[in-house]
């Protein structure tokens, strides 16, 4: 079975494009965003880690480190990353895995774990299944994981949407309604009783009792 929300991100050691990491020493008191490429010189991956170049000061901002992984060795990201640069006009600031030993893939449940063989040999449809991006917290734990397909470009706008309520919502005791953005109402939990919310918030709109909408804490 693969990982599921709240699972414990499993920890590896393996190479990137910035050196050496062991995955949990590398999150440290951060939060994370691994997200995952089926083969380099792929034309929408090409897209994705140009744009999330130009978003690092987004997640800076939020505290929370980036890495990519591609089911190829880090000799090929580097020279990828030249492609990156030439088209996107950005060139990846944050590690990026070599997984040509699918060891990473595996863990994480994008590959079978009988996947063997010469990563080279493999085409991208052989490895379609690893388009996941995985948000982890300080505590290691999994908070979210969205799974693409090849032709669908991801929306990473998206994660740090959702990175702006999983924040929140670990330090207030609120869920984020739909499309819910930054600044706009939230709703108070419902292991929240009347009574505690009283103290907590005050007052609250309740269009019904089990809805119950205050501003977003600070």
């Amino acid at each position: 079975m693969g990982l599921v929300i709240n699972d414990t991100a499993p920890d590896f050691e393996a190479d990137t494009t910035q050196g050496k990491i062991k995955f949990h020493d590398w999150i440290g008191d951060s939060w994370a965003v691994l997200f995952s490429h089926p083969k380099d010189f792929t034309p929408v991956c090409t897209t994705e880690l140009g744009y999330m170049a130009r978003l690092a000061p987004e997640f800076e901002r939020r505290n929370t480190k980036v890495i990519g992984l591609s089911v190829d060795a880090v000799g090929d990201h580097e020279k990828w990353a030249d492609d990156i640069e030439e088209t996107q006009s950005a060139r990846p600031n944050y590690p990026i895995i070599g997984d040509a030993d699918f060891n990473v893939s595996k863990l994480y449940g994008m590959l079978p774990a009988s996947t063997s063989g010469d990563a080279k040999s493999r085409t991208p449809a052989d490895n379609q299944t690893v388009r996941n991006v995985f948000v982890i917290g300080p505590d290691k734990k999994v908070k979210l994981i969205l799974v693409y397909p090849m032709s669908t470009g991801r929306n990473f706008d998206e994660v740090l949407r959702v990175l702006d309520s999983l924040q929140l919502t670990a330090k207030h005791r609120v869920s984020t309604p739909v499309n819910w953005k930054q600044g706009e109402d939230v709703i108070i939990s419902g292991a929240v009783s009347n009574d505690e919310a009283r103290e907590v918030f005050g007052q609250w709109k309740e269009p019904k009792p089990y809805i119950r909408i205050v501003p977003q804490p600070n």
